[in-house]
């Protein structure tokens, strides 16, 4: 069963008690906790190995900073360090995100705000400026992401276990309103093709088949499935292999050049899930063929899952 992945962000050695404390709460709670100094980053010898932590975070659902007096190694790009750099890739990547600042830190960062460019003017919670600066720049975001003071890990556990409670009642209210969003989203797309019919009736007959062709491709049963495994918010159109190819390529899905002639395979390796498109759905010159909603069947189109390439651990700390 698919666990939400938690990936803890911090400097290691002021917090490694925290972290460990982190680690049990997250498996009590039956989700999957993913720390560096555990091996659960996989690191390979093609890039740095900071590379693979941000690369591992693309994989996980929710992020949890710890932030602390100490600023932590350099990352590569001088700007920031490698913790504060997790923190910016899980912002980029749209993460759900929680940050926890140090008591004394988060105390004195106002204090800082107000002294920064007093002459002589130095904090004592932190051994590094830019620890303050790098919050400023959090709380300067534009998106909200909630960051909270804690002075022992329990103050930490009782903010997410609230948290946590809160998205899972909306996702039951979001899962409760499904339905009824899908029944009426069919109604939409059932209304649009009779308004098209419509005007094709009383305005084009004429232009003989092809306009019913058109109006059936518009609306081919293939494109909600495809717009419901990918999961998009957006219209999903194709007409033709390439043009499928090419969604499915810009969702991180690769076309598996093994697969058998029935049937064309694209594989996600980040998910370990691939989607299988029956070739009959296209004709000889890889062009999509018309078929009525009443023609479909579910298994044209279907989803499976497939093992990931492993890659060999190294735990640099």
């Amino acid at each position: 069963m698919a666990k939400p992945r938690i990936f803890v962000s911090s400097t290691y050695y002021d917090m490694r008690i925290i972290r460990a404390d982190l680690e049990r709460f997250i498996k009590e709670l039956g989700y999957e906790p993913v720390l560096f100094e555990r091996g659960h980053v996989p690191y390979g010898n093609d890039k740095a190995l900071e590379d693979y932590c941000y690369r591992e975070i693309s994989t996980c659902d929710i992020i949890i900073s710890i932030i602390g007096g100490k600023y932590g190694t350099q990352s590569k790009d001088e700007e920031h360090s490698i913790s504060q750099k997790e923190l910016k890739t899980a912002i980029d990547l749209g993460k759900q995100i929680y940050v926890f600042v140090e008591a004394p830190v988060h105390s004195e960062y106002r204090t800082y705000q107000k002294n920064k460019d007093v002459e002589g003017f130095k904090p004592v919670s932190v051994n590094d400026s830019r620890v303050f600066e790098f919050l400023e720049e959090v709380h300067g975001l534009p998106r909200g992401n909630p960051i909270h003071g804690f002075e022992v890990s329990q103050d930490i556990f009782s903010f997410l276990k609230e948290q946590w409670a809160g998205l899972f009642q909306r996702l039951l209210q979001e899962a409760s309103r499904q339905r009824e969003i899908t029944i009426i989203e069919g109604l939409k797309s059932t209304a649009g093709t009779l308004n098209q019919l419509v005007k094709y009736v009383s305005e084009e007959r004429t232009k003989g088949d092809s306009t019913i062709k058109d109006i059936l491709l518009s609306t081919h049963p293939a494109f909600p499935v495809i717009k419901n495994i990918l999961g998009v918010p957006y219209r999903v159109i194709f007409y033709t292999i390439e043009e499928l190819e090419d969604l499915l390529s810009a969702n991180n899905y690769n076309y598996d050049s093994d697969s058998g002639p029935d049937s064309r395979d694209y594989d996600d390796y980040s998910t370990g899930h691939g989607i299988k498109v029956s070739s009959r759905i296209f004709d000889k010159s890889g062009r999509l063929k018309v078929i009525r909603p009443d023609e479909w069947n579910d298994k044209l189109i279907t989803t499976y899952s497939f093992d990931s390439p492993s890659i060999d651990d190294d735990i640099p700390f």
